[in-house]
Parts: structure tokens; sequence; C-alpha cells
């Protein structure tokens, strides 16, 4: 079984409730969310695009995931229309054993440290995708950025 087998089970369409947690203001926005996980070039890569809004205001983010099985790491590109406006964050991390995958990719914040950025996908059940952001301090604290729970999409 190659690492992104079990994302790759979950290929298709998705809705949900996309949590974005600010703490900067202590407070939590709730808003509707879709998925599309795409299969790319024979499994090798998984797509990940979605929809959520902040404030009203309509938002869309992609993750493309591969894994290089000599080094036995998975890298990704996450791109964001709200959290990274115009640029690309590489990331890298592992292949869990329950299928998820986990990734770390860095910031810039003038003129401050680098932050980091955690993004956890993990299948459940085959019934429920989940996707998880953290924010981490240049300290290593981690904070919940973004929530995201998605049910099957109706045919």
């Amino acid at each position: 079984m190659s690492a992104l087998e079990k994302l790759a089970e979950c290929a298709g369409g998705w809705t949900g409730t996309n949590r974005l947690s600010d703490p900067s203001m202590n407070v939590s926005d709730d808003s509707p969310s879709t998925a599309e996980l795409t299969p790319l070039l024979g499994g090798k890569f998984i797509r990940l695009d979605y929809t959520w809004a902040y404030e009203g205001a309509a938002q869309e983010g992609s993750l493309l995931i591969g894994y290089e099985s000599a080094p036995a790491i998975v890298t990704a590109h996450w791109v964001d229309t709200w959290h990274m406006g115009e640029a690309v964050m590489s990331c890298k991390g592992t292949a869990e054993d329950d299928g998820s995958v986990v990734v770390l990719g860095s910031y810039a914040v003038p003129p401050g440290p680098d932050w980091g950025w955690r993004i956890v996908l993990q299948p459940v059940d085959g019934t429920t995708l989940r996707l998880v952001m953290y924010n981490i301090t240049p300290d290593g604290e981690e904070e919940l950025a973004v929530e995201a729970d998605y049910r099957r999409a109706e045919d």
C-alpha cells in the first residue's frame, strides 16, 4: 500500500464546516466549506481544493501532496487566499499509519523570526475527512488556527 493510498480512497467531493480561530481577537468564525480530493498522476500525488468564508467573504485554498518513498517523507505545497495571499508555502512531513499526512512549513513575520505552520489531513473511517492547521510561534508553542470537518457530498 502506498503512503497516500488511504487519502486517494477519499477522492471526490466533500461538504462540511470550517472554523477559523483568530488568537489575536480570541474569536472563532465558522463557515460552510467544500472540499474536493483528487488523485493525480496515477495516485503519486493528491490535491485537496477547498472553499470556506471569513466574515462572509469567499475564500479558497489548495494543498498538493506528494510522497518520496526513498527518504519516506511527505512533501506539500499550500496556497490559500486568506492565509498565504500570493505566496506558496512548501512543507515536509510524514504519512501516518491511519492514512493521515502531517506536514510542517513556515512563513515570514517581519521584522521578527519566521513562524511555523502545521497541517494535518486525516481520512476518518471512510465517511469523514478532517483538515486541521496550527500556528507555531518561534518558541514552538502551537495554537489551533483552522479546523474543518467534512462528510461525503451528496450526489
